[in-house]
């Protein structure tokens, strides 16, 4: 099967992108994993597929509105991917595919706004940011009190004291937590340094793909979690990202860039 694609990221949070309005091809786990290799594949930390929603069970009535099929590294589903949702937008934008200044397209954490800015920016709606109870994260032998959000998928957010820490943790592999059953779908960790009431430095582990340079829905979640300030600026490894939590969406804004396009072989 030949496919063409786009690849583009967020604050060097990477994907392939695929426009597919009749859904026809709905990718297999490892078609997707073999699309995410960075070394027999395109490379990236994960595939985001444009179907129209009428083609997509559950979906229907929004009819021609465009659904963001955003699918992990290793091939399992998300809800939600805040730097993907730009990146997505930002490619239907460039494929003639939206008109207009808004576009509110649909994922599987419900419809999301997208504005594109003057300075070249995107700004998307996130939804609530819901600050939960605490759990305990484990890695590296160490262990950590987090508190739970949800911004549409699952996170655990770590505060950690000093960016010397921050920057000596190895995230290669997954943290583990408790209890077992607070998140039983997994869930992306974030470990955040508050460097300001209004600042935070943060490294996420995604589930489904590892340690990336950055992580939208992670960001939100960090400065829900954490933050002293109604915006907040995140900095992460990819670059820096603002959130505005003073609606009952939160909302993030960043660039999205798309820097190449190609067919390939599955």
């Amino acid at each position: 099967m030949h496919i063409e694609f786009a690849k583009g990221h967020g604050t060097r949070n990477d994907f392939v992108l695929l426009t597919d309005p009749d859904n026809l091809y709905d990718l297999t786990t490892e078609q997707v994993a073999i699309l995410c290799d960075r070394r027999g594949g395109v490379g990236a930390d994960g595939v985001l597929r444009a179907v129209r929603c009428a083609r997509v069970p559950g979906w229907e009535a929004e009819g021609d509105r465009w659904f963001m099929d955003y699918r992990n590294a290793d091939g399992s589903l998300a809800e939600m991917c805040g730097n993907g949702l730009r990146v997505f937008l930002r490619y239907l934008d460039e494929e003639g595919l939206v008109t207009g200044r808004e576009v509110t397209v649909a994922t599987r954490a419900g419809l999301r706004t997208g504005t594109f800015l003057p300075d070249g920016r995107i700004a998307v709606t996130m939804g609530p940011a819901q600050v939960g109870g605490q759990v305990t994260v484990h890695h590296g032998g160490r262990s950590w009190p987090a508190t739970s959000v949800n911004v549409g998928n699952p996170h655990a957010v770590v505060v950690l004291d000093s960016v010397e820490e921050l920057a000596g943790l190895d995230l290669v592999s997954a943290p583990t937590w408790t209890p077992a059953d607070a998140f039983p779908n997994g869930v992306n960790a974030e470990f955040v340094v508050r460097e300001a009431p209004d600042r935070i430095r943060l490294r996420v582990h995604e589930r489904g793909v590892g340690e990336t340079c950055s992580c939208g829905t992670g960001v939100v979640a960090a400065a829900a979690a954490v933050a002293d300030a109604d915006r907040c600026t995140v900095e992460v490894p990819g670059g820096a990202l603002e959130v505005d939590l003073r609606g009952p969406d939160t909302v993030l804004t960043g660039p999205a860039v798309i820097v190449a396009r190609g067919t390939c072989s599955l």
